[in-house]
C-alpha cells in the first residue's frame, strides 16, 4: 500500500539519465561527504570507547580522519579520493567555518545536536544538479555561549539553539548557497552564491576547498596524491585517477592556499614535525602564520576570494573540477539548465500534486535523503588491530564494543539517518529511507537493501548490523517489507517487476530469519524478545541491558515484527512460485510461522501465557519474574499497537495459478483448524475472495483501534502518539528486583539519559511507526472494504471506514510541515524567525521525532532518513 512513482518522470532528462547504462557513472560523484567525521566509533581509537572524548570538535580541523572525511556543502567521488567543499570566515570567528559545529552527547542537556542553521532545497537523484543553503552570521560565531548555556541547562529545559544566541537578530547574516553541477558525469561545477541579508555591509573570505582523503599515512610507502600549481589551475594527480585541473572564478581575484591533509602533531600531541598540516589554511587566514602554508603544492587547496558585501547584495563565486583539457563551458547557462532539469523531473513525478505548499516540502524531503548519502568506509577488523603505520591502538577496546564483528568490512556509499547527529547507517532507517527513496531512484533503493545482506554487512550467523555504536543491536526487522515496497514501486515505475533482486535478497532474509527464530525465540515459544528495538527509553528499563537473574521480557513489538517478518517473506516467497513453484513450500512454510506466532501472542493453548490483555484490551510485554509469576507491562505505548502491522490480503486471482497452494493451506487449516479461526476468516471469503492474515480478529482489532484513535490516549492533532497520555498524570510505576521504575508522558524530549537522552519515545510522534500503522489500515480496508467502521476519534459518535481512518492519520502528520491558516508549519515552531522572513519561510526542516502536542520538530533536525516518508504521504494515487 504504498505511493508509487509517477511514469512521467521516465520522459524527462533526469530519467533518462537513471535508465540509461551509464547511470552509475552519474552517481560516482555527488555528496558523499559526512557532516560530521569527529566523535564516531569508526575514528575512536581510545581505551574506554568515549568517541566524543578521543576525537572532539576542536580537534577536527587538525587531525586527519582515518575513515572517511566531512565537510560543509561537501561533494566528492564515491572514495572519496577527491572532496570538495566550503570554507567561509567572517574575520570574526577564531576557527575558520569549515564544517558544522554541535554538542556532543555529553555537552547536550538532551544529547547530541547541530547547532547550526542549513537546509538541503534541492537535488537530482544522479546529482547532475544539487543545492543546499547554510546561513552564516556577521559576528563570532556563538561556540562557547552554546557550550556554557546548554551545559547549564537540564533535562527539564529546552535546549538553547543558535537562534536563541542572537547571532542572526536584524539579518545580520549571510545566505550562502551552494550548489553543484554537471557537465558531464566527471565535469563538475560549484557555484556560491553569497546574499548578504543584513542592510549593513560586511565583508567575508570565501574559500572553496579540494583535498585528498588521507590514505597514505596509516601503511607504510603508499602513494601520495598531490595538488599543485599549473598556471593559473590547479593540477590534481592522484595514483588511482586521472589528472585533473581545478579553476576558480569570480568578481574578486582568487589566491591559492595549500597546506597537507595531515595531522598537526605538534599541536595535539605536542610532537615535532614539519607541516605544513590540515589546518594550515585556518592558521595562515586566522592568525597570518605563514610558514602554516605553500603557494605551490600539497594534498589540500582553498581558492581564496576576500568579498565586500554592501547591504543586501549578492556575489557569486565558480569553481570547476574536470579533466586536463576539458572544453570550455558556460558556467551560469549549465546552471540554468541543470535546474530546469531538475524542475522538469519533479513536475512529472508531482502532476498530480496540486498544492505548491505541499510540492516544496515533498521536494525538499526527497533533497534531504538525496544529500545525505555519505561514503561509510569502516574495516572492522583493522580498526581492531591498528594500522602498521600508526602506534597499536590500546588493549581494552577489544573488550568495548564490535569485537565480534571482525568481517565486516564497508567502503560503500550509504544513505545515513542525519549526515551530523547520525553519520552511520542502521538497519531500519535504511529500509524507510529505501522505500522513500525509490519513488525517485527505486535503483539505488534496491542497491541500499542489497548492501546489508551482503557477507561484508551481514553477520555469518545472520544477523543485519544494527549501527556501529552496537553492530551487535537488534533493529527492527523492516528489511523484507521494504524490499518488497520498493519492488513494487520499481514495478510500477517501469512496468515489470526486478525478480532477480526480489530473489537475492529473499535467500539472504531466509538466513536473518532464521536468526531471528534462534536468538530472540530461544525457548521455542513463538513469543519474542530483542530488546530496545529501536525504541530507545519506550520501555521502564532498558530492554537491551540485561534483566536480573531469573527475569525475562516477552515483547510485544519483538513478537508483532517477526510475525509481519513472516508475512512479508511469505508474499515475497509467492511472488517468486510465479517464476519457479519451488517457492510455494518456502511461502506456505512462512504462512504456519505467522500463525504459530499468532497463536502464541492471543494465547490459544491455555497454557502459554499471551501478551493480549483481556482486562485492558490492549497489547503488552510481559515481565517473568523469579518466582513463576507473569505481569504484564501495563504501559500503554506504541509497542502495544504494532500487533496492527502484521496483516496481510491474499488476492485468490494473484495466486490460485500456483500448483499445491490452495492444498497446502487447506491442510493446514484442516490440521489447526484454532489457529485458521483465530486470525483469519477462512469461511467469510472478503471482496473479491480475499483472505486475511492478521494477528488480531475484528473486534480485537477494534478493541485495539479505540485505544488508539482517543485522544486521551494516543490520538494526537498530529498523528499517533508513542506513549498514551493516560499517563501524564498518572505515570506507570513497577516494583522490578527491589527497584521501583516508573514512565510518564512526555510529549517533548526526554527527562533521561536512557540510551544517550537525544531521542524520546515517551508521548512525542513518530514518522515511521505511524507510516506503518497508515499502511497497515490500508491493507484491512483492501479485505473489509467499507463494511467495517469504528468511532473515529473515538468518542465522537462519528463512524468512520479503515481507509478513511488511514486518510485523516496521513492528513494529520503532514500537517506537522504544510503551513497552517496561519502561514506557520507546526514543525518548524522553533524557528520563529525564520518562519516570519519571507524569504526563509519555505525552507523546511525533517525533525526525527515531533512534540506530541504542538508538532514541534525535535531530535535530530535533518532526519529525512526516514521523516522523508511524508513524500510518499504527499504523492497522489496509494497502489
Amino acid at each position: 500500500m504504498t505511493a508509487t512513482p509517477d511514469n512521467r518522470i521516465l520522459a524527462t532528462l533526469e530519467g533518462q539519465r537513471l535508465a540509461q547504462q551509464d547511470a552509475e557513472r552519474w552517481r560516482e560523484w555527488g555528496p558523499y561527504l559526512s557532516e560530521r567525521q569527529w566523535g564516531t566509533v569508526r575514528e575512536d581509537y581510545s581505551a574506554d570507547g568515549d568517541a566524543w572524548t578521543y576525537f572532539p570538535h576542536e580537534h577536527a580541523r587538525s587531525r586527519a580522519y582515518r575513515w572517511g572525511e566531512d565537510g560543509l556543502a561537501g561533494f566528492s567521488d564515491k572514495a572519496q579520493r577527491w572532496c570538495l567543499g566550503l570554507a567561509l570566515w567572517n574575520e570574526r570567528d577564531a576557527i575558520i567555518k569549515e564544517r558544522l559545529f554541535g554538542l556532543n552527547n555529553a555537552e547536550g542537556n538532551h544529547g547530541e545536536d547541530v547547532k547550526e542553521l542549513y537546509f538541503f532545497v534541492d537535488g537530482v537523484p544522479s546529482h547532475a544538479y544539487m543545492r543546499m543553503l547554510y546561513k552564516y552570521p556577521h559576528a563570532a560565531f556563538p561556540y562557547d555561549d552554546l557550550i556554557r548555556e546548554n551545559a547549564r541547562r537540564g533535562l527539564e529545559d529546552a535546549e538553547y539553539e543558535i537562534l536563541d544566541t542572537g547571532v542572526f537578530e536584524d539579518n545580520r547574516y549571510c545566505d550562502v548557497s551552494v550548489e553543484y553541477a554537471k557537465h558531464q558525469p566527471d565535469d563538475l561545477f560549484m557555484r556560491i552564491t553569497l546574499h548578504n541579508r543584513s542592510e549593513q555591509p560586511t565583508r567575508l573570505q570565501v574559500m572553496p576547498q579540494l583535498w585528498a582523503r588521507n590514505d597514505w599515512s596509516w601503511t607504510f610507502d603508499a602513494p601520495k596524491p598531490q595538488l599543485k600549481m599549473d598556471g593559473e589551475q590547479v593540477l590534481a594527480r592522484h595514483p588511482e585517477r586521472p589528472d585533473r585541473h581545478l579553476s576558480a572564478w569570480g568578481q574578486e581575484g582568487v589566491e591559492w592556499l595549500f597546506c597537507e591533509n595531515e595531522t598537526n602533531v605538534p599541536r595535539l600531541d605536542g610532537q615535532p614535525a614539519t607541516g605544513p598540516f590540515k589546518d594550515g589554511i585556518n592558521d595562515y587566514v586566522v592568525e597570518g602564520v605563514q610558514s602554516a602554508i605553500r603557494r605551490d603544492s600539497g594534498t589540500k587547496v582553498a581558492a581564496r576570494f576576500i568579498l565586500e558585501l554592501a547591504g543586501l547584495e549578492s556575489k557569486t563565486l565558480y569553481l570547476r573540477f574536470a579533466a586536463v583539457n576539458a572544453p570550455p563551458v558556460n558556467a551560469r547557462k549549465l546552471f540554468e539548465q541543470r535546474r530546469q532539469e531538475a524542475d522538469d523531473f519533479y513536475a512529472a513525478l508531482q502532476h498530480d500534486i496540486h498544492d505548491d505548499d505541499a510540492r516544496n516540502v515533498q521536494r525538499q524531503a526527497l533533497a534531504g535523503l538525496l544529500w545525505s548519502k555519505q561514503l561509510y568506509y569502516f574495516d572492522v577488523n583493522q580498526w581492531l588491530d591498528g594500522d602498521p603505520a600508526q602506534p597499536a591502538p590500546p588493549p581494552e577496546r577489544l573488550h568495548i564494543r564490535n569485537t565480534h564483528w571482525r568481517h565486516l568490512s564497508n567502503f560503500d556509499i550509504l544513505s545515513m539517518p542525519d549526515t551530523w547527529e547520525y553519520p552511520w547507517y542502521a538497519s531500519w532507517d535504511q529500509g524507510f529511507q529505501a522505500v522513500a527513496m525509490a519513488l525517485i531512484d527505486p535503483g539505488y533503493a534496491k542497491q541500499q537493501l542489497l548492501l546489508l545482506v551482503k557477507d561484508r554487512f551481514m553477520h555469518p550467523n545472520g544477523q543485519l548490523p544494527a549501527y556501529e555504536w552496537r553492530f551487535d543491536d537488534a533493529n527492527p526487522p523492516v528489511h523484507a517489507w521494504a524490499s518488497w515496497r520498493v519492488y513494487q514501486q520499481d514495478k510500477a515505475l517501469n512496468g515489470v517487476g526486478d525478480m532477480d533482486f526480489l530473489e537475492r535478497i529473499f535467500h539472504k532474509l531466509l538466513l536473518n530469519f532464521s536468526w531471528w527464530v534462534n536468538r530472540k525465540d530461544a525457548e521455542g515459544r513463538n513469543l519474542f524478545q530483542g530488546g530496545f528495538l529501536g525504541l530507545d527509553n519506550i520501555a521502564l528499563f532498558d530492554r537491551s541491558a540485561g534483566l536480573p537473574p531469573g527475569y525475562q521480557l516477552d515483547q510485544a513489538d519483538g513478537t508483532a515484527w517477526v510475525a509481519a517478518y513472516a508475512l512479508d517473506l511469505m508474499r515475497i516467497g509467492l511472488e517468486l512460485a510465479k517464476r519457479n513453484g519451488v517457492y510455494v513450500d518456502i511461502a506456505v512454510k512462512f504462512f504456519e510461522h505467522f500463525l504459530y506466532i499468532a497463536g502464541a501472542i492471543n494465547r490459544v493453548d491455555e497454557s502459554a501465557e499471551g501478551l493480549w490483555d483481556e482486562q485492558d484490551l490492549f497489547f503488552y510485554d510481559v515481565l517473568h519474574r523469579p518466582d513463576g509469576q507473569n505481569e504484564p507491562v501495563r504501559l500503554r505505548s506504541i509497542v502495544g499497537l504494532m500487533p496492527l502491522f502484521a496483516v496481510l490480503v491474499l488476492e485468490q486471482r494473484e495466486h490460485e495459478g500456483l500448483e499445491g497452494l490452495r492444498e497446502r493451506l487447506l491442510g493446514f487449516m484442516k490440521h489447526r483448524p484454532d489457529l485458521a479461526k483465530l486470525v483469519s476468516r477462512w469461511n467469510e471469503p472478503g471482496q473479491g475472495n480475499r483472505l486475511l492474515l492478521a494477528l488480531l480478529r475484528g473486534e480485537r482489532t477494534k478493541d485495539l483501534l479505540r485505544r488508539m484513535l482517543d485522544d486521551s490516549e494516543f490520538l494526537s492533532t498530529f498523528g499517533v502518539r508513542s506513549l498514551s497520555k493516560a499517563f501524564a498524570e498518572q505515570p506507570l510505576a513497577l516494583q522490578m528486583n527491589g527497584n521501583t521504575l516508573s514512565a510518564r508522558y512526555q510529549p517533548g524530549e526526554s527527562d533521561s539519559r536512557l540510551y544517550g537522552g537525544n531521542s524520546n519515545w515517551r508521548g512525542p510522534l513518530w514518522m515511521p511507526v505511524n507510516y506503518m500503522l497508515i499502511e497497515s489500515l490500508r491493507e484491512f480496508h483492501r479485505y473489509y472494504a467499507d463494511n467495517f467502521s469504528v468511532e473515529y476519534p473515538t468518542g465522537s459518535g462519528y463512524l468512520s471506514s479503515l481507509e478513511e481512518v488511514a486518510d485523516s492519520l496521513s492528513q494529520r502528520l503532514t500537517r506537522l510541515f504544510l503551513r497552517d491558516e496561519n502561514g506557520s508549519r507546526p514543525s518548524m515552531a522553533g524557528y520563529a524567525q525564520l518562519e516570519a522572513d519571507p524569504a526563509s519561510r519555505d525552507l523546511v526542516l525533517f525533525h526525527e521525532y515531533f512534540h506530541g502536542e504542538t508538532g514541534r520538530g525535535l531530535g535530530a533536525s535533518h532526519q529525512t532518513g526516514w521523516s522523508a516518508l511524508v513524500a510518499l504521504l504527499l504523492q497522489p494515487g496509494v497502489e
